[in-house]
């Protein structure tokens, strides 16, 4: 922190970090453990597991399942049925400026709404053609979890941890 006078990268510079240089990180990470067994750190009796599950930066309204996509088409149509039923209802109005306005701003929630679906249905095509079950857009390699009755889209953690330095010993990410 103090090198770079504080700066602090964004989740994006992180995220593209990581993938960018995921062998180079994993090899950090093996050097460190070789290092830890030469100067003898690791207690060779106990070494305690456990996972952690860790947020992603990616919003649930950002990862996608085949039943979501379903589910957001299907909103999304009836949205723009509504939209087109009040247009309608705007069309028979006895006040035309009120009637026009009252269209422009529907017009322009249903182009909105037929732009989400075309977006939906793309990431539809992408999980169609991939053999993942569900697709993140931000991070592609989170996952949706349950975590004690809520959902959250992250990453499971499992850490082996030496108990008597506490140094990790081995980590994995797990989906």
């Amino acid at each position: 922190m103090w090198l770079t006078g504080r700066l602090a990268p964004d989740f994006k510079t992180i995220a593209d970090f990581r993938k960018d240089n995921g062998s180079a990180i994993c090899a950090t990470c093996r050097e460190f453990i070789i290092l830890c067994r030469r100067l003898n750190l690791f207690e060779k009796s106990t070494v305690a597991i456990d996972g952690r599950k860790f947020k992603a930066v990616n919003s649930r309204d950002k990862n996608f399942t085949k039943a979501k996509i379903k589910h957001r088409i299907e909103e999304i149509e009836k949205n723009i049925s509504r939209y087109l039923l009040q247009m309608d209802t705007a069309d028979r109005e006895p006040n035309l400026k009120l009637g026009l306005l009252q269209k422009t701003r529907l017009h322009g929630k249903i182009e909105a709404l037929k732009d989400a679906a075309r977006k939906i249905r793309s990431v539809a095509l992408h999980l169609q053609n991939s053999d993942e079950k569900q697709v993140s857009l931000t991070d592609p390699d989170a996952r949706s979890m349950e975590t004690r009755g809520a959902g959250i889209v992250g990453y499971n953690v499992q850490a082996a941890v030496d108990s008597k330095h506490h140094l990790a010993t081995l980590h994995s990410l797990l989906f």
